[in-house]
């Protein structure tokens, strides 16, 4: 198969779709690969170490979707991706389609088929190529909501493991899943006070068992939810569900009952966000400030650390890869049932429910267009 890695192009994603390391596999396999020149300085690999591999360096994007068959990306394409997507062309990526409808739009315009790293899902229900970006961006929201509380930054000048003699801050995060979970472990060792809500007493069960004393777990309701509100320093967004939107958790009437100079994180922005006043922001420019609340919500966190995400992507996006470049789409999502529930579009079609539900169009059986 001809596999082509194009340069990220959204705001400071420094990130690149494949390491040199998981390009020699590819290669190796006898598949054809092109690299756009310079796409992987951001994270640290140079193009002499993908050309040792055997891959091409390819100067311009449009020669490298032009040549590909398989697209592997990071982020979604932007508007100045979507008219060099091919009908039949397989792009693997990040889409988030449910949180954004003119990309929703131009993926079935184009008739490619579009394969989607955060609906693959395993028997268990977890998400093997959502969870390593989903950790790092776990471990960055406490990151960055410390730093956002200082004073310069309009927060509200709170040192999140307190001193002693003074109590720490108090940080609640808002789904227990692997984002939640990591915010967690880095808010307590920083010496936070921290509480996770979420729906999920089973999952709250085995949270108390592991995390540290200075973790509470509560049941999250909307009275719960407004009541904790009220005494955070810290409020991070943490809430999934797969390939739809995000419910909106915390409304803008919320915001009054917080203190001037509360933060908040919201790591779900990629599907809509989970605060009703969330739009999505930019490394370069990250934060907006309504009622004196300081919202993070930037949309590709990870970016920010590409060195560390590029690794982890590849090592959960590689198996998958080469099962797609090995075997073709078809074949490999009709004996994958993990790649097939990637598949959001194929052909102008959407086959993914949670796409479907969240634009009111059609939904399609995924089945009828596999060998």
């Amino acid at each position: 198969m001809i596999i082509g890695v194009p340069k990220e192009i959204k705001n400071n994603e420094n990130r690149v779709a494949l390491t040199p390391a998981g390009a020699s596999e590819l290669t190796r396999r006898g598949h054809q690969l092109f690299v756009q020149s310079t796409a992987g300085d951001g994270s640290g690999f140079a193009d002499s170490e993908y050309e040792a591999t055997g891959a091409k360096i390819l100067p311009t994007i449009e020669e490298v979707y032009g040549a590909a068959e398989m697209v592997m990306k990071v982020k979604e394409p932007i508007e100045p991706e979507y008219d060099l997507i091919k009908e039949d062309q397989l792009v693997f990526t990040y889409f988030h389609f449910a949180s954004y409808e003119p990309l929703t739009m131009a993926m079935m315009k184009s008739k490619s088929v579009c394969l989607a790293y955060e609906t693959v899902e395993k028997s268990d229900r977890s998400l093997p190529l959502l969870i390593p970006m989903s950790e790092v961006a776990g471990r960055m929201s406490v990151q960055q909501g410390a730093k956002w509380l200082e004073k310069p930054m309009k927060g509200r000048g709170i040192l999140l493991g307190g001193v002693p003699g003074v109590r720490p801050g108090k940080v609640l995060i808002i789904g227990g899943g692997i984002v939640g979970t990591e915010a967690a472990k880095m808010a307590a060792g920083l010496g936070a006070h921290v509480t996770i809500a979420d729906t999920n007493l089973k999952r709250l069960r085995y949270l108390d068992d592991v995390m540290p004393p200075n973790v509470d777990t509560i049941i999250s309701n909307g009275y719960v939810l407004r009541e904790l509100i009220k005494q955070s320093d810290l409020i991070i967004g943490a809430v999934l569900i797969p390939g739809a939107k995000a419910p909106k958790l915390v409304t803008r009437e919320m915001l009054k009952d917080m203190r001037p100079g509360t933060v908040l994180v919201d790591v779900a922005v990629d599907q809509g966000g989970c605060f009703e006043t969330t739009k999505p922001t930019t490394h370069q420019d990250p934060v907006f400030i309504i009622d004196d609340v300081v919202h993070y919500c930037v949309a590709n966190m990870p970016g920010a650390v590409p060195y560390t995400s590029t690794l982890a992507l590849t090592n959960a996006t590689l198996p998958y890869a080469i099962a797609l470049a090995d075997n073709g789409w078809q074949k490999a999502c009709s004996t994958n049932d993990e790649l097939k529930l990637g598949l959001n579009i194929i052909n102008g079609d959407i086959v993914y429910q949670g796409v479907a539900d969240a634009f009111n169009l059609p939904m399609n059986d995924v089945n009828s267009y596999l060998n």
